[in-house]
């Protein structure tokens, strides 16, 4: 029970934060994206400001022995920069910049009623089928 409420919380802090800030209005974002053009700066502050938040967070997560609900934390052990992340590095900067909309705020958008989340979300579950169905064949 405490975990489920701790991931609702957590999960409607992001989502403040992000219509706070901006990440959820696409226009916005496409102006960040557009630094030879009318370039909007205070995306990256937004970005610079949650780096920050989540540096600290893996900090001291490191130091703990247990989360704080008593689970294991299990940090990544990869360092390896490989085909896979490379080609999902591309398609997901070429989608956001293109809609100007990243699965986080999509979910914002959905829960919000905007008619544009009602098609990012169905073309970002497909592009996950897509992606299962390629997987195998990456290597």
């Amino acid at each position: 029970m405490l975990k489920n409420m701790i991931g609702l919380l957590a999960g409607l802090l992001f989502g403040l934060g992000l219509l706070i800030s901006g990440m959820t209005d696409p226009t916005k974002v496409q102006g960040f994206l557009d630094v030879f053009g009318a370039w909007d700066i205070s995306l990256a502050l937004v970005m610079g400001g949650g780096l920050i938040v989540a540096i600290t967070g893996v900090q001291i997560a490191r130091l703990q022995p247990t989360s704080w609900i008593g689970s294991s934390i299990e940090m990544p052990t990869t360092t390896v920069i490989n085909k896979k992340l490379l080609i999902g590095a591309m398609l997901f900067g070429i989608g956001w910049g293109l809609v100007g909309i990243c699965p986080g705020p999509g979910i914002v958008l959905l829960g919000a009623g905007q008619w544009q989340a009602y098609v990012f979300i169905p073309a970002m579950i497909v592009g996950m089928l897509i992606y299962q169905w390629f997987e195998p064949k990456l290597g």
